[in-house]
């Protein structure tokens, strides 16, 4: 499971997930990208297992990157536990991803075997994505 070793704040603020992602929008390591078409939290858990999914499908051909980490923590109240007395315990950890994000990265194999791939890592995950290819981008 990805998780940070250390982080300054055990807890964090929820936030807000507005606006489109200004970094790690172009595929920058790979040949081939998913890219997040809408806001989410993606757990570790989801991570993970896109991440399986996608090297499973490839067969130790090519490389892999994931390019989103989960650094911030969510915290959970025990169930039936009255208002008040203070915030919940981090329970798990969650990566902020917003519109244009680049969440994996392939290269070293075909693009059709890429696209199925990435296909099905899509399907483990909360969101609707898109597969992009490093040409596609470079416009923009």
């Amino acid at each position: 499971m990805l998780v940070p070793k250390r982080v300054k704040h055990r807890k964090q603020m929820r936030g807000r997930r507005k606006g489109m992602a200004h970094r790690g929008a172009t595929v920058a390591f790979g040949e081939y990208g998913l890219q997040a078409v809408e806001a989410a939290w993606i757990t570790n858990r989801q991570i993970e297992a896109a991440r399986v999914a996608i090297t499973r499908f490839i067969k130790r051909g090519g490389k892999i990157w994931i390019r989103i980490f989960p650094d911030k923590p969510v915290t959970v109240k025990p169930a039936e536990t009255r208002m008040g007395k203070g915030k919940g315990s981090p329970e798990f950890w969650v990566a902020v991803v917003k519109p244009g994000r680049i969440l994996f990265e392939l290269e070293g194999i075909s693009a059709q075997l890429a696209k199925k791939a990435m296909k099905l890592g899509a399907s483990k995950l909360p969101i609707r994505t898109k597969f992009v290819e490093r040409r596609d981008l470079a416009g923009s």
